[in-house]
This record gives C-alpha cells, structure tokens and sequence, in this order.
C-alpha cells in the first residue's frame, strides 16, 4: 500500500513537477493477490468456444463382439472378410480407429460468473498493487528510472497525437 498522501504531477516538455495532488483512495486498499488471480482465471474463461468431437467418430463400424471361447478378448471386432480390417477390434478407447474415452461434449460448462463485488474487490486490489513499486518490477516492468509510483503525467501529455519520437520520449523526460 502506498503510505504517502501526495503525488507529483509531472510537465511532459520539460522534467518539472507542475503540481501536487492527493493520492487517490484506492491505493490504499488491501491488496489481495489470490482474489486478483481467482477472478482473472475465471473471467478469462468467458472467451473460450466450445469444442467437441464428432458423436459418431470411431462408432462407425459394423462391429460385434466375438463373445467368449474364442482365446481373444471380447472387444467388439468388424465383421466380414476380404479385407485386413475384418475382426480387428473395434469401438474401444484402446483400439486403432476407435473412439476416445469419455468424448467431450459442447455441453461443458465453459463459462464463469464471478460476483460483482469480487470483480470490483479484484481491480481495486490491482490499482493498488500497480502504486508499489516493487510489485510492479516483480511483473517485469522496468520503472527503476521513473522518480516515482504511480506516475502522474499532466493533461498536455493527450495533446500528442503523433507516434513519433516526441511521444515515445515524454516519459523519459520527466523521470
């Protein structure tokens, strides 16, 4: 949680602090790691598209079980002759053209509902994670060289509309 009351509006042209504001309250809310995780994996889930083989995929044969005193296994086999596909077993998960174990079905509950309250617990606590600057290199993000965290840029910064090296280098300018 981030202790101090007030943060440092930086000037995009030149590195300056144009002003002081309070830090918001919602940096100092608790911050609840496993309620973040929790709550992403399950609205991540709310993306997928259902999947499933075909009902019919590897129950295509006209195949009997043999029955018993024959010294081979009861697995249904493919009838008829002539061919080399005749008695071999068939049907079975364990079998060369057979069909899957336990087949997935698009009937599969694909989807998550999470609470709104832990929803809006979860990007609270993820804000006020993002102000400790710990965490935030913990990611992988490289802010040793900004002055501070979070950093506050001031409103002239949405007047750059280019993509160019002006806008690339606002942040460096005022770290």
């Amino acid at each position: 949680m981030a202790a101090r009351p007030l943060v440092n509006v930086w000037s995009v042209s030149d590195a300056k602090t144009v002003a002081q504001v309070p830090l918001p309250h919602v940096y100092n809310a608790p911050i609840r790691p496993d309620v973040v995780n929790f709550v992403h994996d399950q609205i991540s889930k709310n993306s997928r598209q259902a999947y499933a083989v075909n009902t019919k995929a590897g129950m295509q044969h006209s195949a009997e079980s043999w029955g018993t005193g024959r010294a081979v296994a009861r697995i249904p086999r493919v009838a008829g002759g002539g061919t080399s596909r005749s008695g071999q077993a068939a049907f079975g998960n364990m079998c060369r053209s057979g069909r899957m174990f336990a087949p997935t079905k698009v009937w599969r509950r694909w989807h998550r509902k999470v609470n709104v309250n832990q929803r809006r617990y979860a990007i609270v606590s993820a804000i006020a994670a993002s102000g400790v600057p710990s965490l935030v290199q913990a990611r992988g993000h490289r802010v040793e060289a900004l002055s501070e965290v979070p950093f506050v840029v001031s409103n002239e910064f949405e007047a750059i509309k280019t993509k160019n090296q002006e806008g690339y280098c606002c942040p460096r300018h005022a770290s």
